[in-house]
């Protein structure tokens, strides 16, 4: 797992495969984790806002297509 939190991996816009999504939601749940110190106890939480926001992107990259 990378430490650059500045921005996740571009991925291509013709699909994505679960495991390109896993890392980098990943990624963004590490990101989040880091942004607050590790503080524990939050781990479920930022695992499903950073799955929400993924998703999200990629939905709007594959809108972009049409």
């Amino acid at each position: 797992m990378r430490n650059d939190c500045k921005s996740v991996q571009q991925i291509p816009k013709t699909s994505v495969d679960p495991d390109t999504l896993r890392e980098m939601v990943a990624e963004r749940a590490y990101c989040k984790a880091e942004k607050r110190g590790f503080a524990e106890g939050h781990e479920l939480e930022d695992w499903l806002e950073a799955e929400l926001e993924i998703k999200n992107q990629c939905f709007y990259w594959f809108q972009d297509m049409e």
